[in-house]
């Protein structure tokens, strides 16, 4: 059913780099709370889906958010979508994945590296990626399916440690129900912001929902089975991810998951203490896998947008040229390149400071601050399309609406809104702990908004010569 109505199952393709143990939810550490975060983001997921895909059904193949954006709340906003998508959320997410490829290699070899010259190592990944991009060179629809195939089923195999060592039980045993203590807060409790500092990396995990936009006109008696292929995607993602972190919890005790070797990974360390080093190379090798593919399909769409821009005039004409050889954006990518290897030394730089997070945690939240805002305003366009649009042809209509987006809409909006109170104590001092990616992205979207009235805006009301 989910492949060949190719719904929610081929969209929600699981990533290694969900694994990493972001330190935002480092501050949660009771086994009950992080699963209840782990099903919440499926079911916020579900709900942002089931609205994202009536919307996305006014504009099939036409740009997604771009259209959706610029339609909704006028040209300024479609801009504001491209530029926040390639400043921001396209080229962090670029630098986050490799900055994961760099850890997992070196882990592979127990190499002990300084900051920089990690850096360096991830720069080298990006521009490696780039010129293969540039040179053509697309991953075959069976390498893909491989890729894909090593995601899930080494996340299965990791579900299943448990069970392996309940059935073939071993001296010591690595499984121990006591590692999931602490269940529950005791008196100290958990404060409103930690959760939603935890939410904000429970995000990125279930990140790439929206790509039902490309699919929902294809799927046949699209009312019945888009919720019901929405609800046995993210289903089984949110059941996977669960069983993972229950995996993961059993194996090895909170603190250790607190306090992992740098660099390391929960998966790379799980499956090192239940299988010794092979557990561990399998790990790495399987996030190195699963990274290059990310990273590979990235480089390839992050120029799409650039063209739909360019078509609108919202972008420079040159990022649509193609190579004369190889027949490809080779400008766009190589510019995305670039500036994904700017945001990895700006990030390395930021982290080596001390401004709050790692590196990985600093480009995840920065990315997902440009998701958040503009993700959340293509959701809400569903009120601006049912009144001004109220009798165009809907195959589908959002289930529960307007309850749907309106529950939605209230995580991204306390998410944002801890950004800027979010804080810990270090030494004694206070210290906000997403003010860094929180004006940076403030000021990138400044500097867009700029942009658009002194360059763009202009430009598009002169006449095509």
């Amino acid at each position: 059913f989910f492949f060949k109505q190719k719904t929610a199952y081929e969209i929600y393709q699981c990533d290694w780099s969900s694994d990493v143990c972001s330190s935002d939810l480092q501050e949660t550490p009771f086994f009950a709370i992080i699963l209840m975060l782990w099903i919440g983001g499926g079911i916020f997921t579900f709900l942002g889906a089931l609205t994202y895909a009536e919307v996305v059904s006014l504009f099939p193949k036409a740009g997604g958010n771009f259209t959706i954006l610029k339609e909704a709340y006028g040209p300024m906003w479609g801009f504001l979508w491209g530029w926040v998508d390639f400043v921001m959320i396209r080229s962090a997410s670029l630098a986050a994945l490799a900055s994961i490829f760099a850890d997992s290699f070196f882990d592979i070899f127990r190499i002990g590296i300084p900051l920089w010259g990690k850096l360096a190592f991830t720069i080298s990944v990006l521009v490696v990626m780039a010129y293969v991009n540039v040179r053509g060179t697309r991953l075959s629809a069976s390498l893909q399916v491989f890729i894909t195939s090593v995601k899930v089923a080494s996340l299965l195999m990791i579900a299943c440690i448990p069970l392996y060592f309940l059935v073939f039980p071993v001296e010591p045993n690595p499984v121990s129900k006591t590692n999931l203590t602490p269940v529950w807060p005791g008196e100290e409790g958990v404060t409103f912001s930690q959760l939603f500092s935890a939410f904000l990396a429970i995000l990125w995990a279930y990140h790439g929902w929206g790509n039902i936009a490309p699919v929902s006109e294809e799927v046949r008696d699209p009312q019945r089975n888009i919720p019901l292929a929405l609800l046995g995607g993210v289903g089984l993602v949110t059941l996977l991810y669960v069983s993972v972190n229950t995996a993961y919890h059993l194996v090895m005790p909170m603190d250790s998951i607190r306090n992992l070797p740098a660099g390391s990974t929960v998966a790379t360390e799980a499956l090192r203490i239940s299988f010794g080093s092979a557990g561990a190379l399998f790990a790495s090798a399987a996030i190195m896998i699963s990274v290059f593919g990310s990273l590979h399909g990235n480089l390839m769409a992050g120029p799409r947008l650039l063209y739909a821009m360019g078509q609108e005039r919202m972008a420079p004409v040159a990022l649509q040229n193609l190579h004369p050889v190889y027949n490809t954006p080779a400008l766009a990518i190589t510019v995305l390149a670039i500036w994904s290897s700017s945001l990895v030394v700006l990030g390395g730089l930021a982290s080596s400071l001390g401004f709050g997070l790692s590196l990985f945690d600093l480009l995840t939240d920065f990315a997902m601050f440009g998701s958040v805002i503009f993700e959340t305003m293509a959701i809400l366009s569903i009120f601006v399309f049912r009144r001004i649009r109220a009798d165009a042809d809907r195959p589908y209509r959002c289930w529960g609406y307007p309850f749907t987006p309106i529950l939605y809409a209230v995580i991204p909006a306390c998410v944002l809104g801890n950004m800027f109170f979010a804080s810990h104590m270090v030494n004694g001092q206070k210290v906000y702990t997403h003010h860094t990616e929180l004006y940076a992205g403030l000021v990138f979207l400044s500097i867009g908004t700029l942009v658009y009235w002194l360059i763009i805006r202009p430009m598009s009301r002169k006449p095509v010569s």
